[in-house]
C-alpha cells in the first residue's frame, strides 16, 4: 500500500514539475519577446495599420495624432496628469504597490475583476501592447510590461510616450492634437485651467468629452486642480484663480477626411470593440474592403443625392460578397465631414417592400411554387403605398395573381394574403436565420414594417445568389500583433437556411423584377445589362426608398431618406431614388468583379410557360422558362389568353368544360 502511494506521489510530483517547467518556459519566451518590443520603443512608436482586401496598406488607426517632445508640452499639463493619474510616478519602479494593493483590496471586497490602481507606466503598457479586457491575467501582463518599460526607458521618455498616445475623446489621441482641436493652440501654450480640463478627460474620455458634456468635464477639472494643490504642483491662490477662469473651447472640428470616412471609422470601431480604445504599435488589421469599390460607392451616393437638390437628403450603400459575407464597400451618408453618423450600419428603418423576398422565400420553402396562385385578392384590405400602376385597361386590381406576378408588381394585397397563408412564424424564423432580429409579429410584417439596417438587409439578400446560405457580414478578417502572432481571427461563416432550389427560384423571380417589374428602369434607363436581380422598397408617406439587388459576385443595398423620418418627396419610390444609385455602383463594380450567369442547381425541372397567364403556352404566347422543385404543382392547362392552333383551341375548350364541371361539383359537395 505504501509503495503505491509513493509511486502516485512521484508521478504527481513529476507532472507538477513538468507543468512548472513548461509554464516557466512560456513566461520566459513571452518576457523576451515583450522585452524586445519595449527595446524597439527607443526608435519611436509605430501605429496600427489597416490593410485592404488585396493586402495593400490602406490607412492608419490614428491619422490625426501629432507626436511632440515632452519639452513641447506645457508643464502644467504634465503636472496635472501626474497628480490625478499617478502622483507617485517619479518614485515607483513601474508598479505602485500601495495603489495596487488598495485597488486589489477594493476589488476583492466588492467582487469585481481587477481594475484601477494602474500607474502611468502600466497604462502605457496597456495602450501599447494589450487589450482593455479586465482580467487578472491581463493585469499580470501589464505589470511585467511596466517593469520592462521602466528598465529600458527613462521617466521622461515614458511620460512623453504616454502623453502622445493617450486617448482623450472624440477619436482624438495625444495631447497635441487635442489641444489644437479643443483650444486652437499647441500643447506648449496651455494654461493651468486648460491643462486641468484636458487631464481630467483621461479617466472617462467618452463620458466627459467637452463637446458633449462640458459641465462634466469642468467638474472633473476641479478634482484635478485639487489634486495638483495637494501634491504641491500649485498653490491655493493658483487653484482659486483657475477655478474662476472661464475656459473657451472651440466647436467640435468634425471629420477632416472626406474620402473613405465612413469605411475607415467603421473599421476602426470594429477594432475598438474587440481591443478597446487603445491601439498598440505595429499591429496589422486585415480587412475585406476594396478601395476601388469604396470609391465607386462614394461617387454613386454623391451623384444620387445631388440629383434631387435636397441638402437634407441622406443615402447609405453597402456592398457585400455573397459567398463570404465580406463587406466590400460602405457609405453611411452623403458627406462624412458634415455627419459621421453611419446610416449603413447604425440606422434602423422600415424596409417596405424590400422585405418581401423573405416572405416569398419562406413560401417557396413551404410548398409553394413561383406560379402558385393567390385568389381572392380583391377582398384584402390594401395597405402601404403601391409601387406598381395596374396593367389592365380598367385600372382595377386583379383578384388572382401567381407568386411570380405578385412579386414583379410588388402587390401589397398578395403579400398580405401570402403571409396569412404561410403564417408569420416561418417568415420571422427565416428573417432571424439571416440576421434580421426583433421584427414584429404583426399582419403587416410582409410589407416591411419592422426595422432593419442597410447592412443587415443587404447581408440577408446574399442567400439568393449564394444558393441559400446565410452569411455573417464581416469587415475584419484577421489582426496580427507586432510579432506576427494572430490576435484575432474571423473566418467566413455560412449556414444553410433554404435549399439551393428555393434560392434559385427566388433568383429567377427577382431577375423578373428587374426585367419587367418595379425595377425595370435598371435595364431600360440605367444600363444594367448583365444577369442580376433585386427588389425595390418604399415605406408609408414616402419616408424611405430602398433597392437591394445582386449579381453573382456582389450584393448591394441602397437606402435613401431623411435622418428624421419624413416624406422625401412626391412619388419618392425606391425605383426613383435608390435604384439609380444602385445601378451606377453595379456598373462600376462589374468591371472589377465581372458577373456570371447564375448557376442552376440540380433538382429543378424546366418548363416553358406563357409569360402572361403563367400556364402552358399556345402558339402565340410570349414564353419564359419556369423552374419547379420536387413537390411543386406544374400547370397543365393551356393559356386562355392568346390565339392558338385549332387543335390547341379544342383542347383548351375541353379543359375549360371539365374545369367548370369540377368547380361546380366541388361547390356542391362543399
Amino acid at each position: 500500500m505504501i509503495r503505491v502511494n509513493r509511486r502516485t506521489q512521484d508521478r504527481v510530483a513529476g507532472a507538477l514539475f513538468a507543468c512548472l517547467v513548461v509554464l516557466t518556459a512560456i513566461v520566459v519566451v513571452w518576457s523576451m519577446r515583450q522585452g524586445w518590443a519595449v527595446y524597439k520603443l527607443r526608435r519611436g512608436v509605430g501605429d496600427t495599420w489597416f490593410y485592404a482586401a488585396d493586402g495593400r496598406q490602406w490607412f492608419r488607426m490614428d491619422e490625426q495624432r501629432r507626436d511632440v517632445s515632452l519639452d513641447e508640452i506645457a508643464a502644467d499639463l504634465q503636472h496635472a496628469v501626474i497628480a490625478v493619474e499617478d502622483h507617485r510616478f517619479y518614485h515607483h519602479f513601474g508598479i505602485d504597490p500601495i495603489g495596487f494593493g488598495r485597488a486589489l483590496w477594493r476589488d476583492v471586497r466588492h467582487g469585481n475583476r481587477a481594475e484601477g490602481g494602474s500607474t502611468l507606466t502600466q497604462q502605457l503598457a496597456r495602450t501599447l501592447f494589450l487589450s482593455n479586457k479586465r482580467t487578472l491575467g491581463r493585469k499580470a501582463q501589464e505589470a511585467v510590461l511596466a517593469l520592462l518599460l521602466e528598465q529600458e526607458l527613462s521617466k521622461k521618455q515614458i511620460l512623453e510616450l504616454y502623453l502622445n498616445r493617450v486617448y482623450l475623446s472624440a477619436g482624438v489621441y495625444g495631447v497635441e492634437t487635442m489641444s489644437r482641436n479643443l483650444y486652437g493652440k499647441p500643447a506648449s501654450g496651455l494654461t493651468l485651467p486648460e491643462s486641468a480640463l484636458m487631464a481630467g478627460l483621461i479617466r472617462a474620455p467618452s463620458a466627459l468629452s467637452p463637446w458633449s458634456n462640458l459641465d462634466g468635464a469642468l467638474e472633473r477639472s476641479r478634482v484635478v486642480l485639487q489634486r495638483m494643490r495637494e501634491e504641491g504642483f500649485i498653490t491655493s491662490d493658483q487653484e482659486k484663480s483657475a477655478l474662476r477662469s472661464r475656459i473657451r473651447i472651440r466647436p467640435y472640428p468634425g471629420a477632416t477626411e472626406s474620402r473613405w470616412g465612413y469605411a475607415k471609422e467603421f473599421l476602426r470601431q470594429q477594432f475598438r470593440d474587440r481591443f478597446g480604445g487603445d491601439h498598440p504599435p505595429d499591429w496589422s488589421v486585415q480587412t475585406t474592403f476594396v478601395p476601388e469599390l469604396q470609391d465607386a460607392a462614394e461617387r454613386a451616393v454623391e451623384n444620387g443625392v445631388r440629383r434631387f437638390g435636397n441638402k437634407e437628403l441622406q443615402a447609405a450603400l453597402v456592398a457585400i460578397d455573397p459567398a463570404t459575407g465580406d463587406i466590400l464597400a460602405m457609405v453611411g451618408g452623403r458627406d462624412f465631414r458634415e455627419s459621421q453618423f453611419n446610416r449603413a450600419w447604425r440606422s434602423r428603418r422600415q424596409p417596405g417592400s424590400a422585405f418581401k423576398p423573405l416572405l416569398y422565400a419562406a413560401a417557396l420553402a413551404h410548398g409553394y411554387s413561383p406560379v402558385s396562385v393567390l385568389e381572392g385578392l380583391a377582398s384584402i384590405q390594401p395597405q402601404g403605398p403601391d409601387e406598381w400602376a395596374p396593367r389592365n385597361a380598367t385600372g382595377e386590381d386583379p383578384d388572382a395573381l401567381t407568386l411570380r406576378a405578385a412579386l414583379i408588381e410588388s402587390n401589397n394585397r398578395a403579400a398580405t394574403m401570402l403571409q396569412q397563408r404561410v403564417g408569420t412564424r416561418p417568415v420571422l424564423r427565416l428573417a432571424s436565420d439571416v440576421g434580421l432580429h426583433d421584427l414584429p409579429d404583426v399582419p403587416s410584417l410582409s410589407l416591411g414594417t419592422g426595422l432593419v439596417t442597410p447592412l443587415d438587409l443587404t447581408a440577408a439578400f446574399a442567400m439568393f445568389p449564394n444558393g441559400g446560405l446565410a452569411v455573417h457580414a464581416r469587415g475584419l478578417t484577421r489582426v496580427l500583433d507586432a510579432d506576427g502572432g494572430v490576435a484575432f481571427d474571423n473566418p467566413a461563416r455560412a449556414d444553410r437556411v433554404v435549399s439551393e432550389q428555393v434560392a434559385y427560384q427566388m433568383v429567377s423571380m427577382l431577375e423578373d423584377v428587374m426585367d419587367r417589374g418595379t425595377a425595370s428602369a435598371s435595364r431600360s434607363t440605367f444600363g444594367v445589362r448583365f444577369p442580376s436581380g433585386g427588389k425595390t422598397g418604399t415605406t408609408d408617406d414616402f419616408k424611405d426608398a430602398w433597392f437591394v439587388g445582386f449579381s453573382s459576385s456582389v450584393v448591394v443595398g441602397v437606402w435613401v431618406g431623411l435622418d428624421q423620418p419624413a416624406t422625401i418627396g412626391r412619388e419618392a419610390y425606391g425605383a426613383r431614388y435608390a435604384l439609380p444609385i444602385w445601378s451606377e455602383f453595379m456598373r462600376s463594380a462589374a468591371r472589377r468583379r465581372p458577373p456570371q450567369e447564375f448557376t442552376q442547381p440540380p433538382g429543378l425541372r424546366d418548363e416553358l410557360l406563357c409569360r402572361v397567364s403563367y400556364l402552358r403556352p399556345v402558339e402565340e404566347c410570349p414564353t419564359y422558362t419556369e423552374y419547379f422543385k420536387d413537390g411543386d404543382d406544374i400547370p397543365t392547362r393551356l393559356c386562355p389568353i392568346h390565339q392558338g392552333t385549332v387543335k390547341q383551341q379544342i383542347k383548351r375548350a375541353v379543359q375549360g368544360f371539365f374545369g367548370a364541371l369540377g368547380r361546380k361539383l366541388k361547390g356542391i359537395f362543399k
